[in-house]
């Protein structure tokens, strides 16, 4: 006996190509059967007509580090269709991490100083384990949390002994399943990290055939130079390379998506390289001098030493005190903010690009989120697939499910084949959509229908069912064979 059938979806399989109409009977947390399978005895079932049948979305990139502890119903996620989240992007990871006061800027991101207890990666897996969050979680180790470990100071490149403590570290994490390394090269905590630096550290990727991931050193005007760096580093220790949330930031980049796209492409003819993409044309972080300008809105999200102005556009605060705009956001930090700062046209050119995965960063400790937390998968289903008809939805699905499985070597899920995990969404693809804005970000998305983690009806009917079956998930043993199975 099946535990669960569900009848007559259109199941979209994760490979990109057509759907088709047909049966999923799920048992032991297991695809156990896709075909005609009307009458077969299931303790439960769904009926599947006029949906669409899908792999659990993989969110490619997030910061839910501490949020899937602490919150593990992770309601943000779950809504959306997400199975899987990757953690540990930008540098920034809850673990292995010692602190000696504040976590630095943009650790911060993650929590405070009592979010972060997990001096070994070991220690950071059991304590996801014991808190049984709603969806799984796969680890990236943070390059700026290996440098708060090791150095007194991050305003200045490691020392040999340094990059070595790092590197002992940075490999007890792959040896218990780290997925690879991240880094978050454009923050003040690890600008001064040289190109000797983050190669050192790569090369002990290779072999635990782990990757490679970064927030580019810069998203600007060098944001070519930038690229070239990653290429380098990826090059230098033989690992595949993504790059984090690629967009042309700043006004003096808009346009610029050909260049930076065909520079991806040339790199992808000697590197297996890729890159993750949020379905919006506004960042957030935290409020980084270096982005100040008067180009386009910025957003104040929060606010340490001002928190009555979150919510407030940053031109207004420093009209209202009377100050340059420069000199508003120093009296505003430590602070949170969303930069307008990307044209819509750079957004969907790379969002269709086919190196391109989906990925939210969203920032769910972020009192007043990006309204990306909690709408970017329905938003790329119905916003850009099915209203802008920028690719189709199986093309979507595929970006969200099988091509990101792939990249990080999650052997068993991304797709709707039998014997793997029974990570799957059910969603109606003609109303599926977001409803989280900027002004109201916390709306779960309408047209997701049911959620399964590992076989375990968690979402159904717009709730949470308050079944949490989500679990760590250790790096696949072939990460570099399957990430080149979808190597354009």
């Amino acid at each position: 006996m099946y535990d669960t059938l569900i009848h007559g979806a259109l199941v979209y399989d994760g490979t990109g190509t057509p759907p088709r109409t047909t049966d999923v009977a799920l048992a032991d947390g297991c695809i156990a059967a896709i075909g005609q399978l009307a009458g077969a005895p299931a303790r439960a079932t769904m009926a599947g007509s006029g949906l669409a049948l899908a792999p659990g979305f993989i969110d490619a990139h997030t910061h839910d580090d501490t949020h899937v502890i602490r919150t593990p119903a992770m309601l943000p996620k779950l809504s959306q269709g997400v199975t899987t989240v990757v953690v540990g992007n930008c540098g920034i990871s809850a673990a292995p991490v010692i602190l000696r006061g504040e976590p630095p800027d943009p650790m911060n991101l993650l929590g405070d100083r009592r979010d972060f207890t997990y001096p070994s990666f070991a220690d950071y897996t059991r304590a996801v384990d014991a808190a049984q969050p709603s969806v799984n979680v796969a680890a990236l180790v943070g390059h700026t949390a290996l440098r708060n470990n090791h150095m007194d100071r991050l305003d200045r490149p490691a020392t040999e002994a340094e990059i070595a403590a790092m590197r002992a570290q940075l490999r007890q994490a792959l040896e218990h399943g780290a997925i690879g390394l991240s880094t978050g090269l454009a923050y003040a905590s690890a600008f001064e990290s040289d190109a000797a630096e983050v190669q050192a550290l790569a090369e002990e990727l290779d072999a635990h055939g782990a990757l490679y991931t970064t927030h580019l050193r810069t998203e600007f005007d060098a944001i070519l130079q930038a690229m070239q760096e990653a290429y380098d580093v990826g090059a230098h220790a033989r690992v595949p390379v993504i790059i984090s949330h690629l967009k042309c930031a700043g006004a003096g980049n808009w346009g610029r998506s050909r260049e930076v796209l065909a520079s991806l492409d040339a790199a992808g003819r000697y590197l297996p390289v890729g890159c993750d993409c949020y379905p919006y044309a506004a960042s957030s972080s935290t409020l980084d001098l270096k982005q100040v300008t008067s180009d386009f809105d910025i957003d104040i999200t929060w606010s340490t030493p001002h928190p009555e102005m979150a919510g407030r556009k940053l031109a207004e605060i420093a009209a209202g005190w009377s100050q340059p705009l420069l000199e508003a956001a120093r009296r505003l930090q430590p602070a949170g903010a969303v930069y307008h700062g990307m044209a819509e046209t750079d957004v969907q050119r790379i969002l269709a690009h086919e190196r391109t995965m989906i990925g939210s960063d969203g920032l769910p400790n972020d009192p007043l989120p990006h309204p990306r937390l909690w709408g970017a998968f329905p938003r790329v289903l119905g916003h850009y697939s099915r209203d802008l008809k920028l690719f189709a939805l199986e093309t979507a699905v595929h970006k969200m499910t099988g091509l990101t499985a792939a990249r990080f070597g999650l052997n068993d899920r991304g797709l709707v084949r039998e014997g793997f995990q029974a990570d799957l969404v059910l969603f109606d693809p003609a109303t599926v959509i977001d409803r989280a804005t900027f002004s109201q970000p916390e709306q779960p998305a309408t047209g997701i229908e049911g959620v399964w983690v590992n076989g375990v009806l968690s979402y159904h009917a717009g709730q949470a069912t308050g079944q949490r079956a989500g679990r760590w998930l250790p790096r696949g043993k072939n990460l570099h064979a399957s990430f080149n199975t979808y190597r354009a």
